[in-house]
């Protein structure tokens, strides 16, 4: 990674003073982040959370008018627990789906566990929603009765064969226990909620300890605890999601078992000589070696593990070119998402570029090295997503034309591809990108509306409670606390890039007045702020600014790390 000093404009002022708060943050640039554009073009920035909120209404309303008509149904088999639960189709209309096909059973923990996060980080209470208590409901996920004892992205292994992984494609198995922490985070202290917490983490702990550092699986059997392999690539980032767990539920529960247990996992992970990345277990292990970096004396490599995941897996017997794209397909800026590199020239999902965004945002307030270089690719990213939605492309580079009333655009394409080599559709020969998605590939029997993905909208709500926009466009304000679950976050954090020239910018805050001390440059941005403050950002830079209740004494350890009420605000070590 290239190193790029910081500079302060128009701080001089507020920094002359007796204080030392250490070095400005000498910014570190992940390589495949230079290519991307520092004002993507054409530039438009959905209203995030407004989708969060739309997209909950349309997917929780039993009785739904739009065209699409309902995709929620009750499932009454009570698998794992004796409890009425619930079904969301992942794609529109699968015929494999819905209260009359396969006893209602066939529906997927990613999807609904998404809803459910999204709608409470946008400020939706799922506990008491229609007379339903939905976070309750999706307990149903705990695999008790198959005896692997983790949430699992099926009830039963019934239904499991049908659609996407379960009990052996080892990220299908992690990741739904990632979700459920964090959903239980949002919604604390829901009856039983806790003993499946506990029960993954212990669960989790003897896996990494039988694993003992060897990840080299597809998957892993949690009831005979074993480690297996089948046609699928091996997933060795597992280890990187069994280290989020495994972390979260140290800070949880204080358990000193579960932190060594995390180390161990994410020593596994930083000891590979290459990119395993698959989905999305790798980004979340480089979260986490950040934090156990910052709060534990850490020494994990995470600029490595950053080009892992941005320049894609080139392994062989792993999930070979799946990275974050860079440049342009036709006329379109397509950087920042993630997929497949190589897929017939490329092949991006919405779920997978909305969901890295979860780890790699708060990442910034442990390593604020990194925080130009992710701010520049979320600028893309952002920008880049509305692309998924069916009113944001014209016609004739959609696969499904004219259907942008079926659910109002509510529920996205799950992929863009660089070319139409799906579907072959004559029209669409020699255009760039192609929205589309696989529905209709998994059975004859699905309509050509299941290429529209609620299984890759539910994530939506991840942007809504991350990305505000500012009053200079091309400037986002983007929140470091929202997904940074099981954290001490007692202040605001916000990430904001600019990526012109020097730029002032309107930052506002609520509660009262407050100072804004940036953890990049160490320095106040502004002090006494009440409503708004201009506040000016250098050029191609980024600041991480910290809302400090206003005359709040900032200390500096003997470490180097600033702390306010003895909370820390920043980490000496990002130097």
């Amino acid at each position: 990674m290239k190193r790029l000093g910081f500079a302060i404009l128009g701080l001089a002022a507020l920094s002359c003073t007796a204080t030392y708060y250490g070095e400005p943050v000498v910014q570190h640039s992940i390589s495949r982040v230079e290519k991307m554009a520092a004002f993507p073009q054409p530039y438009k920035i959905l209203d995030w959370k407004q989708k969060a909120l739309d997209f909950d209404a349309y997917a929780f309303d039993f009785n739904s008018t739009l065209p699409a008509g309902p995709v929620i149904w009750l499932d009454s088999a009570r698998r794992n627990m004796d409890q009425v639960t619930f079904g969301l189709y992942t794609a529109m209309k699968d015929s494999r789906q819905g209260p009359q096909n396969n006893n209602g059973e066939f529906h997927e923990s990613l999807n609904i566990l998404h809803t459910l996060l999204g709608a409470g980080l946008n400020g939706i209470d799922k506990t008491k929603q229609n007379g339903f208590n939905f976070v309750k409901m999706s307990q149903n996920y705990f695999n008790s009765d198959n005896g692997w004892n983790i949430v699992m992205n099926n009830t039963c292994p019934e239904v499991a064969l049908l659609g996407g992984g379960y009990g052996r494609d080892w990220w299908y198995d992690v990741y739904p226990n990632i979700l459920f922490y964090a959903v239980s985070e949002v919604f604390p202290g829901v009856e039983g909620a806790d003993q499946i917490l506990h029960t993954v983490a212990e669960q989790f702990a003897a896996a990494d300890e039988v694993l003992d550092g060897n990840y080299d699986f597809t998957y892993f059997d949690y009831a005979q605890m074993k480690g297996c392999n089948n046609w699928i690539p091996k997933q060795q980032d597992a280890a990187g999601g069994h280290a989020w767990v495994l972390y979260s539920a140290y800070q949880k529960y204080g358990d000193e078992r579960y932190l060594q247990r995390a180390i161990s996992a994410m020593k596994a992970l930083d000891g590979q000589t290459e990119s395993r990345f698959y989905e999305i277990l790798l980004p979340m292990g480089i979260y986490t070696a950040a934090r156990l970096n910052a709060e534990q004396d850490c020494h994990f490599d995470t600029a490595k593990m950053l080009d892992w995941v941005f320049d894609g897996c080139t392994a062989s017997d792993g999930r070979t070119g799946w990275g974050i794209t860079a440049g342009k397909w036709g006329d379109y800026e397509i950087s920042g998402l993630q997929g497949s590199l190589i897929d017939g020239g490329g092949f991006a999902f919405l779920m997978n570029s909305i969901d890295v965004a979860w780890p790699f945002v708060p990442l910034v307030k442990y390593e604020p090295q990194y925080a130009r270089s992710i701010g520049r690719w979320m600028l893309n990213n952002v920008n880049n997503c509305r692309l998924f939605f069916p009113d944001q492309l014209p016609d004739s580079l959609q696969c499904l034309p004219g259907m942008q009333d079926y659910t109002n655009s509510i529920v996205a394409y799950e992929g863009l591809r660089y070319e139409d080599n799906l579907y072959d559709v004559e029209a669409h020969k020699g255009l760039h990108p192609i929205a589309l998605g696989d529905g209709p590939r998994w059975t004859d029997k699905n309509p050509k509306e299941s290429m529209f993905s609620l299984y890759s909208t539910g994530a939506v709500g991840i942007f809504g409670a991350i990305v505000e926009t500012t009053d200079v466009e091309g400037i986002l304000r983007l929140n470091c606390n929202a997904t940074d679950f099981y954290a001490d976050n007692p202040f605001p954090v916000y990430l904001l890039y600019n990526p012109f020239d020097a730029t002032s910018v309107t930052y506002t805050v609520k509660g009262g007045r407050k100072d804004l001390f940036d953890i990049v440059s160490r320095s106040y941005l502004a002090k006494g702020v009440k409503d708004s403050a201009s506040i000016t950002l250098p050029a191609d830079a980024s600041a991480v600014v910290v809302e400090l209740p206003a005359g709040s004494r900032i200390q500096r350890d003997q470490n180097g790390n600033l702390s306010v009420n003895n909370h820390i605000i920043a980490y000496e070590k990002a130097n």
